[in-house]
């Protein structure tokens, strides 16, 4: 079963919290403290992450791993529940929401893509993940982090918040985040654009007005389909991160504002 860890008063509702690639439910710390007055956090380590097993996916694997988590919190007794991720935890939640809809009081992602729209865009992001797959069963792991922090949706980083980062990340266990990387690629992915019509339930997107490409993408995504984009001042690409009271802040806004 996967790891996870939980946080506040189990009487309150259940948000269950899901990181990204290369994360681990320690993630979520900076934002959990502000939290649990009003939820009861669920803090889930993805497979092949943190402290949870490494799974043997198919490809792609969202359905599987979408599983497995509503498995891990049907093992709590939590009936219903938020639900938020970030970046890969977000297209994660994206399908965890459309196979357990009825499990979810609202749902919450954070710069995350929706999915590609043509075979011609899930060719060319299938090739360039194939690509980072072999950097990241050939390459030290360190070596694997300063290339991957160098990628634009990280250009706001400052030099030592990406040293920092690498540092933080180079615990990880590479068999194990191959296990998972190519079974939830965005070329694997559903197109879920038409999900928020789809689902009975509230749906946010939050992201930095720094992080130019994903803002643009939640902006065009609130245009086809009932999502509600907050964009949060001072962030890129990783909003928890870079702004964890202001997140909180609006994070509680709209769940409590929701009224599920």
């Amino acid at each position: 079963m996967l790891a996870l860890s939980c946080y506040g008063d189990k009487a309150k509702p259940a948000l269950v919290m899901l990181h990204g690639f290369l994360g681990n439910q320690a993630d979520w710390q900076s934002i959990v403290v502000h939290l649990t007055e009003h939820f009861y956090c669920v803090c889930v380590d993805l497979p092949g992450h943190g402290q949870s097993p490494t799974i043997s996916l198919l490809t792609p694997g969202f359905e599987q791993i979408a599983e497995q988590i509503q498995i891990a919190i049907d093992a709590l007794a939590i009936e219903k529940y938020h639900l938020l991720g970030y970046s890969l935890g977000g297209r994660i939640a994206l399908h965890l929401a459309r196979d357990h809809a009825d499990k979810l009081l609202s749902l919450c992602v954070e710069s995350c893509h929706p999915g590609l729209d043509s075979a011609e865009e899930k060719l060319l992001r299938g090739k360039s993940d194939l690509d980072w797959s072999h950097k990241l069963a050939s390459l030290p792991i360190d070596e694997f982090l300063s290339l991957w922090y160098q990628q634009g949706v990280f250009a706001e980083l400052s030099i030592e918040a990406r040293q920092q980062l690498i540092n933080k990340r180079s615990h990880n266990n590479q068999a194990g985040l191959l296990s998972i990387y190519l079974a939830s690629s965005l070329a694997e992915q559903t197109n879920l654009w038409d999900l928020p019509n789809l689902i009975k339930i509230t749906c946010h997107y939050i992201v930095g007005r720094h992080d130019s490409k994903f803002l643009a993408l939640a902006t065009r995504w609130q245009q086809v389909a009932p999502i509600n984009v907050h964009a949060v001042e001072l962030a890129g690409h990783n909003v928890h991160l870079a702004a964890p009271i202001d997140y909180s802040r609006k994070l509680i806004q709209l769940l409590t504002e929701d009224k599920l």
